[in-house]
């Protein structure tokens, strides 16, 4: 079985690579419900999302929905996080430990852009009214350990889009495996081998806007006379698709004793609607005896092009315009195996300016 799982994962990133190599165009504003592609939790965000393989907490709902197979006890997460011109992005998570069983998830992510004035072509100023726009995205999912170095997961979402009187919905489905493979391991143990992770986020039908905005009323000969210019009529919303994430990643130990250990993580993703991308992180982890646990995290997120510079580069299809992220959080323990853990995370945006985010989790 050991064999066939290793043929598995061989074939997988061979044609991962493949895909990779053999994209050349970019499909710019080619999908909908793009807020899936905003990453969940401080944590994530302040090692450049290079988590794919280090998904370890609640969050994997959202990077590798086989990372929640590593959690012993009942855990919460809850993140939010401040965006642009008054958005804002909010997450609640939770996962369930079933000895023996697996592990299951819930999450949701709500997406809130915030009250906007009502503009028509006769009254670009404004017509007094105004409306709102959300997003959001409910996921359940379920992780096993399928033998003591594989483990693998799968999501079910449902995902809807709101603008004032419209809305869409969709289904997807998300996969991911995560793998320690015992190689590169320096401390000679077989948990600080190289971990590798793979998943595919957001499979899944295509969204259409409906609702009684699409209404309205229309002169189907406006040029002539006499004619009934008010005829019912109703625009026809084209079907989008999702965005589609690919991300393979791995992680490596080059520092693992008793009270300190340092992380490297490293991500590729291809996603649907834009180039490939590199992401890179790190994460310093300190015990405290009878305390808890700090940390201190890094990174660089690539496919920032769009941000940081006018024009990019026609000869090169893969976007390595990096920007920089970093974050800490601090781990306490409780009476009862219970912990408390708040997480912080910044992120550059080049002209765009800086996002954060806020996490904190808990464990009974």
């Amino acid at each position: 079985m050991k064999k066939s799982i290793k043929t598995v994962i061989i074939i997988f990133i061979i044609n991962f690579a493949l895909v990779l190599q053999g994209q050349t165009i970019n499909r710019y504003g080619t999908t909908t419900a793009n807020f899936l592609e905003i990453g969940v939790g401080s944590s994530a965000g302040a090692m450049g999302e290079a988590y794919v393989a280090m998904a370890n907490d609640v969050s994997s709902i959202y990077w590798n929905p086989a990372g929640l197979a590593g959690l012993k006890s009942s855990s919460a997460l809850f993140v939010i996080q401040p965006w642009f011109v008054d958005i804002n992005m909010l997450f609640t998570g939770g996962a369930f430990a079933m000895p023996g069983i697996g592990v299951i998830g819930f999450g949701i992510t709500n997406l809130d852009y915030g009250e906007m004035d009502v503009t028509t072509l006769e009254y670009q100023d404004g017509t007094g009214e105004q409306f709102r726009a959300t997003d959001m995205a409910a996921t359940l999912t379920f992780s096993r350990n399928i033998v003591s170095w594989f483990s693998f997961g799968s999501s079910m979402k449902y995902i809807k889009s709101n603008i004032w009187h419209s809305s869409a919905s969709a289904f997807a489905v998300d996969l991911g495996v995560l793998v320690n493979t015992k190689f590169f391991s320096f401390t000679g143990r077989d948990e600080d081998g190289m971990n590798i992770g793979m998943s595919i986020s957001n499979y899944g039908t295509r969204m259409k806007y409906d609702g009684i905005d699409v209404y309205q009323p229309i002169d189907i000969s406006e040029f002539e006379e006499g004619n009934y210019g008010d005829v019912a009529g109703q625009f026809r919303t084209s079907e989008w698709e999702l965005p589609l994430i690919f991300r393979i990643g791995v992680t490596l130990k080059p520092i693992s004793t008793k009270f300190t250990t340092l992380t490297l993580a490293a991500d590729a993703l291809h996603p649907n609607n834009n180039a490939e991308s590199v992401n890179i992180g790190a994460e310093l982890n300190n015990k405290i005896p009878g305390f808890g646990e700090i940390s201190l995290r890094g990174g660089m997120k690539s496919g920032m092009d769009d941000l940081f510079v006018d024009e990019m580069n026609e000869t090169n299809n893969i976007a390595f315009k990096f920007g920089g992220t970093a974050g800490a959080g601090v781990k306490i323990h409780l009476f009862g195996n219970r912990t408390i853990t708040v997480d912080y995370a910044y992120r550059t945006m080049g002209v765009l300016g800086g996002v954060q985010a806020y996490t904190v989790g808990f464990t009974f």
